[in-house]
């Protein structure tokens, strides 16, 4: 390897190559010597750190620290095989580790902080995570290089191991652990990524690495957190969005065998007792009186009528290409169709949960967040306490599906916290669960197109109503009054559309928490369009399949897999009677889908038989 690979690094050139390179990996990988722990000359330095995700000990111990959470989606097995695709290390070798919070080190670079969501994490980390490994198979081989004399570029490293030219020296990572702290740190940029096609592990079937413990009960989730000394909380919220508890009979919670302390917060009381079991049964006899606040009268007609009125008014333009009146008045049949898309629930297998500990000295949280960032700057502000005395412990994640990128239960969890001795853990019942989730937004959808002779869309507009996620949570999605997660896959349709008008007509429901959910705004506007596309394919007369393919001459990529999964799923056999096939197409976070289902109608029930699906999202990481 040249060596112009390492450079020695002053302040300003530490600048520019964060700069060039951002996120976690810029500040760790090229600070200088005598500021990175793993660089300190002391002989009794631990372990060897060549960033912030990769840490060697002398007994060859290799740890990883994931950036993002494990949610179900397979993160803390893919992430890890970019780090050890260019580490050469197998996936048998490492250990994994939650991040601490810190947004300098493990922000993810395409949401901007320290979060897990929007489908983000294989995208965010592809070159981060693989330049971090890089860099530490680098320094590893040029300290075997070093000790035996030889050219770095004659040696080469395979699963944990240094060889050198010949085959007949080799030296462990573990026992380069000393030799490799002291060189010069390699420019991230300078360092060769492997060729794709001497991947050895990405792309190939990896069994998933957090399924052993989870099998056998040792996986942490935040639900599991146990400390000595710990309260176990039951909390009664609310019933009506934003109304308040009034009067709580304390005396009669107090009566009951076994309660420890009862807390009042704003909008909820929590009891605190020594025996679990009867969590619910404390709160029953507080007999809380609620204030129910503004919003009592408000039903879900009020919330539609609210939503249908907006849809009459003209919205912020979120794409705009053609002449959509010229269209309209060129075409010789227009179709208008209204959608209405409820709130949804999150309903996460694992109910939301939080143990916290505030002390004068500091504030301890457990939970399984999405939100690292969030979650430490809530913590942070609650309690007055700087940052570097705020510790946020994360987990494993039951289910999160976007739900754990608000903090709601956790800052209720601290302030609960704030008024108890010693740890609480705070268990929400099923039941406050659901109804004091933050909702997927009830979004209204009014959608017109204008058919040539052909039957084929010339004019296509489509007015998205509903609140706005992200002008809450993430406003460099929400400019110019349009909300980017609110009108993704409305805007851009994947079909050939001469003249289009996509708008968005923002409606914040009164009193109803919104948040992202699940897929986020194309698990309504996939279902809108596609269902349009096949009233459109109705009132042309043409079948459902061959109306798609005929508007995606253009659009290679979506071509296929509809192609594909039409093809597999046998489109156009013949079914039994009470049977039909369905297609849906998206595109989506880069990735191509399309499906084909067979479904059966009998009696008035349906039945899902099968789903045939299409999915080109590129490379693939772990395949199983």
């Amino acid at each position: 390897m040249p060596n112009d690979l390492s450079v020695p690094l002053d302040r300003r050139s530490f600048l520019k190559v964060g700069a060039a390179i951002g996120g976690g990996l810029a500040l760790s990988v090229v600070l200088p010597p005598a500021l990175h722990p793993a660089r300190a000359a002391n002989a009794s330095q631990p372990a060897f750190a060549p960033n912030a995700f990769i840490r060697i000990d002398r007994q060859g111990v290799i740890t990883f620290v994931m950036p993002m959470v494990e949610m179900g989606q397979g993160t803390y097995t893919s992430l890890p095989m970019l780090l050890a695709e260019e580490l050469e290390v197998g996936l048998d070798q490492v250990r994994l580790e939650h991040a601490p919070a810190n947004d300098a080190l493990y922000a993810n670079n395409l949401l901007g902080a320290q979060r897990t969501g929007l489908s983000s994490s294989i995208r965010s980390a592809w070159t981060q995570l693989r330049q971090a490994g890089a860099v530490g198979r680098t320094l590893l081989i040029m300290a075997a290089a070093k000790r035996w004399g030889v050219d770095p570029a004659t040696c080469r490293a395979k699963l944990g191991v240094v060889f050198d030219a010949g085959g007949t020296r080799s030296l462990g990572y573990g026992q380069l652990v000393d030799d490799a702290v002291a060189l010069p740190v390699p420019v991230p940029e300078r360092v060769p990524l492997k060729d794709p096609k001497d991947f050895v592990l990405i792309g190939t079937p990896a069994k998933r690495l957090d399924t052993p413990d989870k099998v056998r009960g040792k996986a942490q989730y935040g639900i599991d957190a146990r400390l000595p000394g710990m309260g176990i909380a039951a909390i009664a919220i609310s019933p009506v969005l934003g109304g308040k508890p009034k009067a709580v009979d304390e005396a009669a919670a107090r009566s009951v065998k076994g309660v420890r302390q009862l807390v009042r917060i704003e909008n909820a009381v929590a009891v605190v007792p020594f025996d679990r079991c009867r969590l619910q049964s404390f709160l029953g006899r507080a007999e809380v009186v609620g204030d129910d606040g503004p919003n009592a009268a408000i039903s879900s007609a009020d919330i539609v009528r609210q939503l249908e009125e907006a849809s009459q008014r003209p919205g912020a333009i979120a794409r705009r290409e053609g002449d959509v009146d010229k269209g309209f008045a060129a075409a010789t049949q227009r179709i208008d169709a209204t959608y209405q898309m409820p709130f949804l629930a999150h309903a996460t297998m694992e109910p939301m949960n939080c143990t916290a500990h505030v002390t004068k000295d500091g504030c301890d949280v457990w939970v399984g967040t999405q939100a690292m960032h969030e979650m430490h700057a809530a913590a942070a502000q609650l309690t007055g306490l700087p940052k570097e005395l705020v510790r946020i412990h994360n987990h494993l994640l039951g289910g999160g599906f976007g739900r754990r990128l608000d903090v709601d239960g956790p800052v209720l969890a601290i302030k609960v916290a704030q008024q108890v001795e010693g740890p609480v853990k705070v268990v929400w019942s099923r039941e406050e669960d659901i109804q004091h989730d933050m909702y997927r937004p009830y979004y209204y959808d009014r959608i017109s197109a204008g058919l040539d002779s052909n039957g084929r869309p010339i004019a296509w507009t489509h007015r998205v109503c509903g609140s706005s996620v992200s002008a809450r949570y993430a406003p460099v999605f929400f400019q110019n009054g349009v909300d980017v997660d609110a009108v993704e896959g409305s805007a851009e349709p994947p079909y050939a559309l001469p003249s289009i008008h996509v708008d968005y007509v923002r409606v914040e429901p009164p009193g109803v928490p919104t948040a992202f959910w699940r897929g986020v705004g194309v698990t309504h506007s996939i279902f809108v369009v596609e269902s349009f596309i096949d009233e459109l394919a109705a009132a042309a007369k043409q079948d459902p399949f061959a109306y798609r393919k005929a508007l995606l001459g253009h659009n290679p990529r979506a071509l296929r897999v509809l192609t594909l999964a039409a093809e597999k799923a046998g489109w156009g056999t013949p079914l039994p009677e009470g049977r039909g096939r369905g297609v849906s197409l998206e595109v989506g976070f880069g990735s191509y889908l399309a499906q084909v289902a067979e479904v059966e109608v009998s009696d008035g029930s349906v039945r899902v038989h099968r789903i045939v699906c299409a999915v080109d999202c590129g490379i693939v990481v772990n395949p199983d």
